[in-house]
């Protein structure tokens, strides 16, 4: 399985940190954020991910050509973006990365996640369904894009920041979808966001898989703070690596 890895952004929420520092490149336990996905695709069967990069990329690279010279059995590359695209740009501009493949991962870097993405993927291939969204329970809902979903797990209606939320399922940055999302992403955008641009197209023909396990955006001190105090990696069973 192919994954889409998005990483570019500034990570302005999180200053003074990321004057000097990628966000996903920020520490946690012993590893870069960007470890820890690896680690977690890795773990997953993903054989190769693509990174976007454009604010202090060559921290970035060198990471990346390091961990591919450990030969963990997941290869990562680099989308170099002069300026950005915007999520949903991302995918677009690199939709050959994915071609031929059924299903593809697309995560966002922000977060710290030890989710079961093998269930994840399972449930998208159980439903016939464009896309499927990881969803959380969030206490701020304004905060975030909101799903609400229909009895059977059909998302009926998607917001991003809605000022009257109708549910506090938030979208946690990571779904699985097929090649006929491509047909609902128009790449003449300067800037196209799947937040605000994407996903409410996709209204009715997406489902919702609720994260079990640990799910934290790292985007503010105090969030990454906590994520340092509750990250209990010792749990995550990380993937075996080859010498």
């Amino acid at each position: 399985m192919k994954a889409y890895l998005l990483a570019a952004g500034y990570g302005t929420r999180l200053r003074p940190i990321t004057d000097t520092i990628p966000k996903c490149m920020v520490p946690v336990r012993g590893q870069p954020l960007l470890g820890w996905w690896f680690d977690l695709l890795c773990r997953h069967g993903v054989t190769e991910v693509m990174v976007n990069t454009h604010y202090l990329p060559e921290k970035v690279r060198e990471y990346m050509e390091d961990y591919n010279r450990r030969r963990t059995g997941l290869t990562a590359y680099e989308a170099y973006e002069p300026v950005l695209l915007g999520s949903g740009g991302t995918v677009w501009a690199n939709r050959e990365f994915v071609k031929g493949e059924k299903d593809f991962l697309i995560c966002y870097a922000d977060n710290l996640t030890d989710a079961d993405l093998t269930a994840f993927r399972r449930c998208h291939e159980s439903h016939d369904v464009l896309l499927t969204m990881a969803l959380f329970h969030t206490n701020v809902p304004r905060q975030c894009g909101i799903a609400k979903l229909d009895g059977e797990g059909y998302i009926v209606d998607f917001a991003e920041k809605p000022e009257n939320p109708e549910s506090d399922l938030a979208n946690a940055g990571m779904y699985v979808a097929g090649s006929r999302l491509f047909a609902y992403m128009n790449g003449d955008e300067p800037l196209l966001d799947f937040g605000r641009d994407v996903l409410p197209k996709l209204v009715g023909k997406m489902y919702g898989w609720e994260v079990v396990g640990y799910q934290i955006d790292i985007g503010t001190p105090e969030n990454y703070k906590r994520a340092i105090n509750e990250w209990k990696y010792e749990k995550l069973i990380r993937a075996e690596f080859p010498e």
